[in-house]
């Protein structure tokens, strides 16, 4: 059998290989410490649960249409309103998670050749798709604990006649950094001045630590951003619903018009009972997501603290999502290891699973991310391991 290049070469998420590591330490009977994947360890909330139980119940279990439910599609459009978005159903696809909207919009908009720019360190799933869908990927930094994270001139110096597509996301994974309001404003006159299409992943955007605990305004809100932007965003982590995969994506009517063909013809459509569940989650009860942001603040100030406590690593304070991003370079040269190794050490040996940042591209080499939705007292045990594992290196 003649394997494909582009199914060959296409790249996989880390996180996904290291947590069943993990699950295979646990299950030969040792303790695991799980820092190494975005997900919340709270229970999906009990309304949208029993919304999801009723809608099976009542035999939604058929097919529906492709681009989503109407009653959903309207109530993302509506509730996107407080990121500053005028968006219509029309607007609105719904998709089996957030990384299958990024996949058809990609597809969608990228010919062979054409040049997208993307954030590194950055999501992988951003560059995989990108190159699977015959574009090329160009890259600009993202830098933990500086004002927001990225340098709109690197950004501007790498656009070039090819150039198609400018994927952001904020906040930021992994770094956890946000791009703040001017620099957003610089980016939007990039966008218009070159004729970019900008695909914002705004996944953490309820995930942030800013006064208020409200998402910023969104790319899409700006003059002249609306026909140009697509906001992608899901459940999975607002709402502690990553197994049920739920996402969407708001873009122009055009747009979505073909990435409700793609859909169609891969996966079909979203199912009914998820949908339901997501209509409960955006119109019933927020305090959910407000106790969550209150708690990965206490988390992210436990662990950064204590990281920042280890000689040799160097951890600056996030301001949303749930990771962090530690520089280990002093910690690294003091070994004489690569990031790799040492969190291949850090799980195999004591149990502590987390992800190298090569994981996040060429630029995260030096650096780990460890993601704090586990328990204070999970963290609290994890650096007490980490200390363990690195006072002989430092």
């Amino acid at each position: 059998m003649r394997l494909s290049r582009r199914g060959v070469s296409l790249g996989v998420e880390a996180a996904f290989e290291v947590m069943a590591r993990a699950h295979q330490l646990e299950r030969d009977g040792r303790s695991i410490l799980y820092l190494e994947a975005g997900e919340p360890d709270w229970p999906t909330p009990s309304h949208i649960i029993e919304a999801g139980v009723k809608a099976l119940r009542d035999g939604l279990t058929r097919y529906s249409a492709s681009p989503g439910n109407p009653e959903l599609r309207t109530a993302i459009a509506e509730h996107a309103a407080e990121r500053g978005l005028r968006a219509t159903r029309a607007n609105v696809i719904v998709s089996p998670g957030s990384k299958l909207a990024i996949f058809h919009v990609l597809l969608a908009l990228l010919e062979q050749g054409d040049e997208a720019l993307l954030p590194d360190p950055g999501y992988p799933a951003y560059e995989s798709v990108a190159t699977f869908a015959g574009g090329r990927a160009v890259t600009y930094g993202v830098h933990a604990g500086r004002a927001d994270g990225i340098d709109v001139a690197e950004i501007a110096s790498k656009i070039t006649t090819r150039t198609r597509v400018l994927i952001l996301n904020s906040p930021h994974n992994p770094t956890g950094s946000a791009i703040g309001a001017r620099a957003i404003e610089a980016l939007a006159e990039l966008a218009c001045r070159h004729d970019l299409t900008v695909i914002s992943d705004e996944i953490y955007s309820r995930l942030t630590f800013a006064a208020g605990g409200m998402p910023t305004r969104s790319i899409g809100a700006l003059p002249g951003m609306a026909d140009r932007t697509v906001v992608v965003d899901g459940f999975s982590k607002a709402y502690a619903m990553t197994g049920w995969r739920l996402g969407y994506g708001i873009m122009p009517a055009p747009l979505a018009a073909v990435v409700s063909k793609l859909l169609n013809n891969s996966v079909a459509c979203t199912p009914e009972f998820v949908q339901m569940a997501g209509i409960a989650a955006l119109t019933g009860p927020q305090e959910c997501v407000t106790a969550m942001v209150d708690e990965l603040r206490m988390r992210r100030d436990l662990l950064v603290g204590g990281l920042n406590a280890i000689d040799g690593l160097v951890c600056p304070t996030p301001e949303g999502a749930f990771y962090v991003w530690p520089d280990a370079s002093k910690l690294l040269a003091y070994g004489g290891i690569t990031a790799e190794a040492l969190a291949d050490r850090l799980l195999e040996e004591y149990g502590v699973a987390c992800l190298a940042g090569s994981a996040f591209g060429h630029c995260g080499g030096p650096h780990l991310r460890f993601s704090y939705t586990t328990s204070r007292q999970a963290i609290t045990t994890a650096l007490e391991r980490l200390r363990e594992a690195l006072a002989p290196i430092v």
